[in-house]
């Protein structure tokens, strides 16, 4: 049939259904059964086509028995192939929605962060906004981000003007999550607790659910499963596995749930700024060990992790010289953390060849699921911080086996400092500060210094973090940035450390030995007048943070701060 004669006889129907009130064209399914699926079509021209479910009242045989209908039906499928929705997935969507409606809430916080390069100053208070949802136990779940330094926190349900004052109770900033708990009876009204539930597979379909920025009503969003493995996660630097996939997840999302069925699949919290289409979600296997930890001990338990140092065994000559036999895969142990378990039995060039029976291949995979591969850290992330592992090992061309713990270890560079204040120590115009990341971060220090480890615990990087401007400090800005090593010889092991090595010198000058090689001497009488000048004239509260002020117990038994400003 010609397109002339189609177009005809489309407007001849469109002039019999007119008399039905029928708006533009109609397809009606046969039988008296519902069908499984729609059949939905999009052609260019000006017609709309309804499910069974929205269409409108009308006889069935005067639409059967007319041969222009069947024609049209025929030409239809010819030229447009349509696309089918399956009546499952709307029902899904539908589930989602309803689920969204009762279980997810807008988080509002007030923050206040520390300056970073004038410790002693907190930044101006702040607004951002986050999603949850709840729990059982009648709590909710978020984001660490979104509640860090946090001086405020309140919620809003779905439908509901009233914002509700909320206490954190638990935060994990290596997991990106945190729990919130509500007192008030009223807000928990119409609340059901969303389910965990498992690692969704690749192009599974998932509904990513918050309030993103745009609107101030809740938003659901689709998109498919793209990849799983380990990342690190951009709030602490920690590597744990998350989820890829295709859904927008834009600020404001962070901390709702991502969807799969009736369960959640994952808790949405990142995406990629240089992609489109790409977010990440923080997986159910990692919401359930920050959860049981929370609810064994009270509070968040790190995740563990071997603490060494390793190179992959992709270069078959290394193999063969450190005598792997055939079809024999590992990782090469370089350097091991002291204050871990594993430096009691492992040593470095030791080949590990498994964990728990579990091969690691020589690109330091391990089998996952199907056919996926993810890293072996994921096999020691998982664990509790008081397990152990069984540790298969090749050491010169023999092989062993060690029970090692996998407890938490801290890095000689903290990633992360939040919830706490920042230590610091003022001496002459010189500032003292830990090395933290975040300085890393907003400096010119090299990140070299994040390989480091340390060699006893409670041991910190101090480096001279700024020069006050004083006569006494003038021709040292050179010394910015740089680590002290030593005070009048002796090794500085921390910034409590150095402030007890100053506070107690009894010498006419103090020698300050530096990394480079460099060094500089100030006197120290000198040196205590300018502190007190300069604290003066820039208005500085204290010459050192809270944690570095000396105590003393009264004869009541009560610790009364002695403190050192000067």
């Amino acid at each position: 049939m010609s397109l002339f004669r189609c177009v005809r006889s489309l407007s001849l129907f469109r002039r019999c259904s007119s008399a039905h009130t029928v708006p533009g064209f109609l397809l009606v399914h046969h039988g008296n059964e519902a069908p499984k699926r729609d059949v939905f079509c999009s052609p260019s021209s000006n017609f709309r086509l309804f499910s069974s479910d929205a269409a409108p009242s009308l006889n069935k045989s005067v639409l059967t028995n007319l041969s222009v209908f069947r024609r049209f039906q025929d030409w239809k499928i010819k030229c447009f192939p349509g696309k089918e929705v399956d009546v499952a997935k709307k029902t899904t969507t539908t589930t989602t929605i309803d689920l969204a409606f009762n279980a997810v809430v807008k988080v509002y916080t007030v923050y206040s962060k520390p300056r970073i390069f004038q410790p002693w100053q907190i930044s101006m208070e702040r607004e951002c906004t986050g999603s949850g949802f709840v729990i059982s136990g009648k709590k909710i779940l978020t984001n660490a981000h979104v509640v860090a330094n946090h001086t405020s926190v309140k919620v809003r349900k779905h439908g509901s003007p009233t914002k509700y004052k909320a206490k954190v109770l638990a935060i994990g900033h290596e997991c990106d999550l945190a729990i919130l708990e509500i007192n008030n009876e009223e807000f928990w009204e119409g609340l059901t607790a969303l389910e965990l539930g498992d690692i969704p597979d690749q192009m599974d379909n998932v509904a990513v659910v918050g309030y993103p920025k745009g609107g101030d009503s809740i938003s659901v969003t689709k998109g498919v499963v793209s990849r799983v493995e380990l990342r690190k996660y951009s709030h602490s630097s920690t590597e744990l596995m998350k989820i890829q996939i295709d859904a927008a997840i834009n600020s404001g999302n962070s901390g709702g749930p991502v969807i799969m069925g009736n369960k959640v699949a994952g808790v949405a919290f990142e995406s990629c700024w240089l992609s489109d289409n790409i977010g990440y979600i923080i997986p159910t296997p990692v919401i359930r060990h920050f959860l049981n930890g929370v609810e064994e001990s009270g509070q968040h338990v790190s995740f563990c992790s071997m603490s060494l140092s390793y190179q992959t065994m992709e270069h078959a000559q290394t193999r063969d010289y450190l005598k792997m036999a055939k079809g024999m895969t590992g990782i090469l142990v370089n350097r091991i953390n002291p204050l871990s378990d594993a430096c009691k039995y492992l040593k470095n060039c030791d080949v590990i060849l498994a964990i728990d029976g579990v091969p690691i291949g020589n690109d330091s995979t391990v089998p996952f699921r199907k056919q996926e591969r993810v890293s072996f850290k994921h096999l020691v992330s998982m664990k509790k911080s008081c397990d152990t592992a069984l540790f298969k090992v090749l050491r010169e061309g023999k092989e062993h086996e060690f029970n090692i713990s996998l407890k938490p270890v801290q890095p000689l560079v903290p990633v992360n400092l939040f919830e706490k204040p920042p230590s610091y120590y003022i001496y002459g115009g010189l500032v003292f500060v830990p090395l933290t990341q975040p300085y890393i971060d907003n400096s010119y220090v090299s990140e070299c210094a994040l390989e480091k480890m340390p060699r006893k615990a409670d041991e910190q990087i101090v480096i001279i973090s700024q020069i006050l401007e004083d006569d006494i400090t003038s021709g040292l800005s050179m010394v910015e940035d740089l680590q002290v090593k030593k005070v009048n010889g002796v090794q500085v092991d921390n910034l409590k450390h150095l402030f007890h090595l100053i506070e107690e010198c009894c010498t006419e000058y103090l020698k300050f030995e530096l990394e480079k090689d460099m060094f500089f001497a100030l006197n120290h009488k000198s040196a205590k007048k300018a502190t007190s000048k300069i604290l003066k004239n820039l208005k500085i509260p204290s010459a050192m943070s809270d944690d570095l002020e000396l105590k003393q117990v009264n004869k009541h038994g009560k610790v009364k701060r002695k403190s050192k400003k000067h």
